[in-house]
């Protein structure tokens, strides 16, 4: 099983970046930690502060007649961060995975600022983990392990 974790902008900052926001801990650590609960799984883990990275690593994963030999996955795990109350492109792309995409905020952003309450991409995604913290990229991965294996 292969799942992809996806990182929007500015979240290669994590653990430095508004600690009292997004907590201390940098993704390396949280992948580290998912990676101990889940040895069976093979995780990819992309982050770039470009959107069309973004909407591109989400084709060549979600979208099966755009997939290249070795890229085939179970599901993708998608922080969009700031691209998830602006991106109608990134939306589109999500909207048309063939795989399970499994939203996550690590902030509650219906309790921020006006601009971040609205998320462009909650309707098209299977599952929406918002609020939790650095531990939604884990609860996001086990949604999606429960879903293949039932």
């Amino acid at each position: 099983m292969k799942i992809v974790i996806i990182n929007g902008p500015n979240l290669n900052l994590l653990g430095k970046r508004e600690p009292s926001i997004y907590g201390t801990r940098s993704m390396e650590q949280v992948l580290v930690d998912i990676q101990r609960v889940h040895m069976d799984v093979h995780f990819h883990y992309l982050q770039s502060n470009h959107e069309g990275d973004l909407i591109d690593w989400i084709q060549n994963y979600g979208i099966e007649a755009m997939r290249r030999e070795g890229d085939e996955a179970t599901g993708i795990v998608l922080n969009a961060g700031g691209y998830t109350h602006t991106s109608v492109a990134l939306r589109d792309a999500v909207a048309c995975t063939e795989i399970p995409v499994v939203e996550v905020h690590i902030s509650d952003i219906s309790q921020r600022e006006g601009f971040r309450r609205v998320s462009l991409l909650t309707d098209v995604c299977a599952h929406s983990i918002i609020g939790h913290g650095t531990d939604g990229y884990k609860e996001a991965v086990e949604w999606i392990m429960e879903r293949v294996e039932s």
